[in-house]
């Protein structure tokens, strides 16, 4: 990214803004035509049944789609000015300035400290002093530097399933990104983990522009200041098969979504009719 381009990136309302976005897995189409615009430093939630295009949508804002084999993506997704799937943009850095969490905590098989120091030593950072300070500062900003700044050399696999998932938040705004994006980050915690990231999201958010998939409606409407609802199209074939895709249906604040949704479909999957 151009450097006049990338010192925009504090100025707007928006981070990200998807135009007629459709994703391909080889012929297949998964997504048709998502168009929304994410708001900076808010929380968008993307919801809908299993299938509707959700976590796909997610991973084509920083090109994680382009890891998967036969992957396509038409449209534009604009950052700071700029289409992110222009010939002239490199994808490593796109995920360096929109950071991931995945559904299930990754930590690498190195030690606490080593998790977290492990992007910017990628990005060429090599004193000591600076990388303790990354480091603290990183396991402070999510919520994890009390209960393991006495055992930084333990490993991080070491660490329970909540801990395991602050320490990949950790190591996720250790390379300062813009943006982070969460697939479905609390699906495997128990309820007390899962309040513990969700409070971390809202600190998060001060800083941060946070983008989550969640199956669970209850967490979208505690922690989204806007919510996209994805569902799933589908057109008969012959022999009694069928074509699908995910559309977006309607995105707008997260209580107009569940106390006043504009269309019946979003009502339906609301009120548990189908999912």
């Amino acid at each position: 990214m151009s450097a006049a381009k990338a010192a925009r990136q504090t100025t707007g309302a928006y981070a990200i803004e998807l135009h007629n976005v459709n994703v391909f897995y080889g012929e297949k189409l998964a997504v048709k035509d998502v168009s929304l615009n994410i708001q900076r430093q808010k929380i968008t939630a993307f919801i809908g049944p299993s299938g509707c295009g959700k976590s796909t949508v997610l991973r084509s804002i920083n090109r994680m789609n382009d890891l998967i084999g036969g992957a396509r993506v038409t449209g534009e997704v604009v950052y700071n000015g700029e289409n992110l799937y222009a010939s002239n943009i490199d994808a490593v850095e796109v995920r360096r300035r929109i950071g991931m969490v995945f559904q299930k905590a990754n930590p690498f098989p190195k030690s606490i400290y080593d998790n977290v120091a492990y992007g910017p030593r990628l990005l060429g950072v090599r004193g000591k002093k600076q990388l303790d300070e990354i480091v603290e500062r990183s396991l402070k900003g999510s919520f994890l530097w009390d209960e393991v700044k006495n055992d930084l050399k333990k490993s991080g696999l070491a660490l329970s399933g909540g801990q395991q998932q602050r320490l990949c938040i950790a190591r996720t705004i250790a390379i300062e990104p813009d943006t982070i994006l969460m697939d479905e980050p609390c699906s495997a915690l128990d309820p007390i983990a899962t309040q513990a990231i969700e409070e971390l999201m809202r600190e998060l958010v001060k800083k941060y522009t946070i983008v989550i998939v969640t199956h669970n409606m209850q967490q979208a409407q505690r922690v989204a200041d806007m919510t996209a609802f994805f569902s799933i199209r589908k057109e008969a074939l012959e022999g009694g098969k069928d074509r699908r895709w995910g559309v977006l249906v309607e995105y707008a604040h997260t209580p107009q979504i569940f106390e006043s949704p504009q269309f019946e479909e979003t009502e339906r999957y609301i009120g548990g009719e189908f999912g």
